[in-house]
């Protein structure tokens, strides 16, 4: 079977932790509205879910109820989907950030792969709208990645530009990867490389194994450009990430009304090139998370919540 027959891993990224219902009133916010996003994106095709946890007031959180509430009310509206949260963060410590992956378990947390300028940048205003420095040192890759391995939790490698996935390489020498990796190509961030389809091909290439090897990639493309790229990583053999954390828009300029809305235009990218939507079981396969097992009570007390106070 040729690499273009193969399924494609749609995920989507229901929600980040920057934009607000001014700018797209169909962001989420209380565990509830995640839920039904998420009944809408698996729907559609999505096998799946990125989550940014927020209060149900909307605030961007990293405490563990907040995560808990959110994915006990998308596993209540879905028989399965693989859920993966966020670890990225600007001055929260990596603790705090480790803490709710020990205490609920994900199937999959995203390691971003390097520190890095990560900016917005306003051609209309001739201003930064937002500017930070993006600490993801080897020290702290590897602090992560130790917590994972030790939970079991599968790491989605978030690659800002082509030298990000060349530090997978001493990881993989020191034995701390276990194919096969989930690599995703991350495109539109000022700070990162830029968002084009001959770059997308460039970072494939350098994939572990290449981009036809046993490791999975796949693109994220951040902003309005994203669907050039989503139909460059479906052609090429890649998986895809749409949602409201990365763009509010469809290809003809409207505004989604849901990420239902996004998923649907994607796999329709996927189906154009000849393949289709993976499921959630094959999903599983591919990336090597099989369904867990309920935390029981003794992991529970061998690992206490501490208080966020």
């Amino acid at each position: 079977m040729s690499r273009f027959e193969d399924p494609c891993i749609i995920t989507c990224s229901i929600s980040g932790a920057v934009a607000n219902r001014d700018q797209c009133p169909a962001i989420p916010y209380s565990p509830q509205e995640y839920a039904a996003e998420a009944r809408r994106a698996v729907d559609e095709g999505a096998a799946m879910i990125h989550i940014h946890a927020r209060t149900p007031e909307g605030v961007p959180s990293y405490e563990i109820e907040d995560f808990r509430a959110i994915t006990e009310a998308i596993r209540d509206a879905v028989e399965d989907v693989i859920v993966n949260y966020s670890t990225g963060a600007i001055g929260v410590p990596n603790e705090k950030r480790i803490a709710y992956l020990r205490a609920l378990r994900p199937d999959v947390a995203a390691l971003n792969m390097s520190s890095m300028n990560y900016a917005k940048y306003s051609a209309k205003r001739k201003e930064f709208v937002f500017k930070a420095v993006f600490e993801n040192s080897f020290d702290t890759i590897v602090e992560f990645l130790e917590a994972m391995n030790e939970l079991g939790i599968r790491p989605e490698h978030e690659c800002f530009d082509s030298g990000h996935v060349a530090n997978l390489d001493p990881l993989i020498d020191m034995g701390l990867l276990s194919e096969p990796l989930q690599i995703s190509c991350v495109m539109g961030v000022n700070g990162g490389i830029r968002p084009t389809p001959k770059n997308l091909v460039h970072m494939a290439d350098q994939i572990p194994g290449g981009a036809e090897g046993p490791n999975n990639w796949g693109v994220i493309g951040i902003g309005r450009g994203q669907w050039r790229l989503v139909a460059a990583a479906a052609a090429l053999g890649g998986n895809v990430r749409v949602g409201l954390e990365d763009n509010f828009y469809l290809p003809d300029g409207e505004m989604a009304s849901s990420n239902g809305d996004l998923i649907a235009r994607a796999r329709r990218l996927v189906e154009d090139v000849g393949r289709r939507a993976a499921t959630v079981e094959e999903a599983r396969e591919l990336l090597g998370a099989p369904r867990p097992e309920p935390v029981t009570r003794r992991e529970l007390l061998a690992h206490p919540i501490e208080s966020s106070e």
